[in-house]
């Protein structure tokens, strides 16, 4: 049974915790830490039965029992923990980012480099089933060499302010997993970006220096091309949708709903809404990354989303938002670590 301490009791960690608990049987939460821990976080923990719950995150990388660390904490303490995670001889899975700043990701891959840790960087989407299909019926030949790939990325309504005002903007905090899911679709990196954005949602964000509507247009290192477009608000649900369109045919995943029923009558045909929040949608998906990042220390594999695919999203993303202050097409070259 592995041991795993989780590091950040928020939102994400929490669902990690769970999953963990209920769908992971190769491993176990033996420890969390949260610097705001608090007595009803306490008792959801506890509730859990797990056994160690700390506020400083420094008693979990001191634990020899601990075999992986789950880094749930804010974004701008990623890298730093990381790399004290792997000094500390622990498997480490990262929420995405790895960090804003490129040269903090640099830090991390040259510890890395000198250990025998495994790094898997959370990009849940990648192992939801109807991107997996996706990605499937392209590594199989089945549409042939692909020429046009489209992602749909919509969320359901826009952050706070005070989310906005921290997030590194909305290619860094949204867009990300896009960028990430057109290198997974394809299995190509990016090579151009060229971005056009907008605030049309709401105009403080504007006020905030950020965007809250997009197009990014993108040339792959196979010479497809790629467009993906975003808004921080859907009144419908959470819009989730991929199309890869190659030489044989195309492949195209749509939304998933509460239920595929369609009610047709004289008045109308109308059918379910999207699933309204990315937890309902990508449930599953969690559930899946960590139990694959727990086989892959178990049985001493590859994990399948590594600090290059963690790099790449955020080179992108540092290349769209230079596109869209320049006006102009750039290449990812330009984008130096």
């Amino acid at each position: 049974m592995l041991n795993i301490g989780i590091i950040g009791a928020g939102r994400i960690g929490k669902v990690h915790a769970e999953s963990i608990t209920y769908h992971v049987k190769e491993a176990q939460v033996a420890a969390i830490a949260d610097p705001y821990m608090n007595e009803a976080t306490t008792g959801w923990a506890k509730s859990l039965g797990i056994p160690n719950i700390y506020t400083d995150y420094k008693d979990i990388l001191k634990d020899s029992s601990i075999d992986a660390v789950l880094i749930c904490s804010s974004t701008d303490t990623h890298a730093d923990i990381a790399i004290e995670a792997i000094k500390a001889n622990k498997h480490v899975f990262c929420e995405k980012p790895i960090s804003q700043d490129l040269s903090k990701i640099k830090a991390v891959m040259d510890v890395l480099a000198g250990s025998n840790v495994k790094f898997q960087v959370g990009f849940n989407r990648r192992f939801d089933h109807n991107f997996e299909a996706v990605r499937n019926a392209v590594s199989e030949g089945k549409i042939g060499d692909v020429h046009i790939v489209k992602v749909t990325s919509r969320d359901p309504d826009a952050p706070p302010i005070e989310y906005v005002k921290v997030s590194g903007g909305m290619f860094l905090d949204m867009t990300i997993h896009d960028f990430d899911m057109v290198r997974y679709l394809t299995s190509s990196d990016v090579v151009e970006v060229y971005a056009n954005g907008t605030a049309l949602v709401n105009p403080a964000i504007k006020d905030a220096g950020d965007i809250d509507t997009a197009i990014i247009t993108m040339k792959l290192s196979n010479g497809a091309l790629a467009v993906i477009d975003n808004s921080r608000k859907a009144d419908y649900g959470y819009d989730q949708r991929a199309e890869v369109f190659g030489s044989k045919g195309q492949v195209a995943v749509t939304n998933d709903s509460g239920s595929t029923a369609v009610i047709s009558t004289a008045s109308g045909v109308t059918g379910e809404k999207p699933l309204y929040f990315f937890l309902e949608r990508y449930m599953a998906s969690f559930s899946k990354e960590v139990s694959l990042f727990v086989q892959a220390i178990i049985n001493d594999t590859e994990v399948p989303v590594n600090i290059n695919d963690g790099l790449q999203p955020v080179l992108i993303a540092k290349a769209a938002k230079k596109s869209l202050d320049e006006n102009r097409p750039v290449l990812l070259k330009e984008i130096v670590m």
